[in-house]
């Protein structure tokens, strides 16, 4: 069976600016869940990439179910990013580096 991870690009908003202490708050709280429960591979933010707020890697079982938890980010289901969602294979040596 191949092994998938779903990478989440989050955009800027033309709201992004707008975000309070309490919408980051909410945001993190999201990551800590999405940690806590298996589903955060990798996640992080990007400097000098403009528009790109960051990024997840979602260890998920379908493109759906990483979709569904792209949706309950606070800052898309708030309105202050978008997203792009990428299925992602690594190549690796467990794989033979997709041979």
């Amino acid at each position: 069976m191949d092994n998938w991870l779903y990478v989440m690009m989050i955009e800027r908003s033309k709201n992004y600016n707008r975000m309070t202490k309490a919408v980051v708050e909410r945001h993190v709280a999201n990551l800590k869940r999405l940690d806590d429960n298996g589903y955060l591979e990798l996640g992080g933010v990007f400097k000098g990439y403009p528009g790109i707020a960051g990024m997840y890697i979602l260890k998920t079982k379908s493109y759906e179910d990483a979709k569904k938890l792209c949706e309950l980010e606070p800052l898309v289901a708030e309105g202050y990013a978008t997203y792009k969602l990428v299925s992602f294979q690594a190549a690796n040596k467990e794989n033979n580096y997709l041979l």
